[in-house]
């Protein structure tokens, strides 16, 4: 189809498309020859657990076609949102990927596997990955752009979408109702990665302090006029009121700076 067909579309715009339909079919055949999935399987309650047949049609299936057609809806120029105006550049450790030199137990723990395998699950991308770059104020281009290169799924559909509205929030909300990031307290009670750490997942003062918790706090001290407006946000942005502590926080998470955690 020529470009006349569509107004204001350029050739190129076309060949990626053309491009990300390609990969988006070769990755679900991979996955069907990988794991000897049809969806005849996968429906059949018989062979299947309830929960399994959910899981894959919520996350792979429902999620997948989601962010696909949110990719082209968005256009060309959501790549390039910043609504929180993060201008911060990724420190040299994160690019990297030197899971070495965090103490973080989990942040090290997701960095290695980036590292040696160029892929973790979705879930430590946002809330570990995501939301450490969000607490610290990294430009989200420079994010995607780490995502892009650091894992083998890191196609341009796949990463726009979700590194820039949902990991980032850089949209403003026009993906995701609310930023995702959380204290260490979360981190625990959803995963086994705080265990044996330098850090304690409660604390936000102190040698000890969770640096996701302290980093939790610093972010919605920072975008608090934003947040406050928001009804999803309203509870957590009160809860600084509570935080007799919130100045030495601060503090804290000003030291650190871009330290590895």
């Amino acid at each position: 189809m020529g470009t006349g067909s569509w107004p204001g579309v350029s050739a190129a715009w076309l060949a990626r498309r053309r491009a990300a339909r390609a990969s988006r079919a070769a990755s679900r055949g991979w996955r069907r020859r990988q794991y000897g999935l049809s969806w005849g399987s996968l429906l059949d309650t018989r062979r299947a657990p309830v929960n399994s047949v959910e899981g894959f049609v919520r996350q792979v299936a429902g999620w997948r076609e989601y962010v696909w057609q949110l990719y082209w809806y968005f256009g060309e120029d959501y790549r390039h949102r910043n609504a929180l105006r993060h201008h911060e550049p990724l420190p040299g450790w994160f690019q990297e990927a030197d899971a070495d030199a965090v103490r973080a137990r989990c942040l090290a723990t997701v960095l290695a596997q980036v590292r040696d395998t160029g892929w973790t699950h979705h879930i430590p991308r946002l809330m570990l990955l995501g939301s450490h770059a969000l607490q610290r104020g990294w430009d989200p281009r420079a994010v995607t752009d780490w995502f892009h290169r650091s894992f083998v799924d890191g196609y341009d559909w796949v990463m726009v979408p979700n590194v820039v509205g949902m990991s980032q929030y850089a949209d403003g909300g026009r993906m995701t109702t609310k930023p995702y990031t959380s204290g260490g307290s979360y981190v625990h009670r959803m995963s086994d990665l705080c265990g044996g750490c330098v850090y304690r997942p409660g604390e936000r003062t102190g040698d000890r302090a969770c640096p996701f918790t302290t980093g939790y706090w610093a972010f919605l001290h920072r975008h608090r006029a934003r947040l406050e407006r928001n009804p999803r946000m309203v509870q957590p942005v009160r809860g600084l009121d509570r935080l007799a502590d919130l100045d030495e926080v601060l503090h804290r998470e000003a030291r650190r700076g871009d330290t590895p955690p």
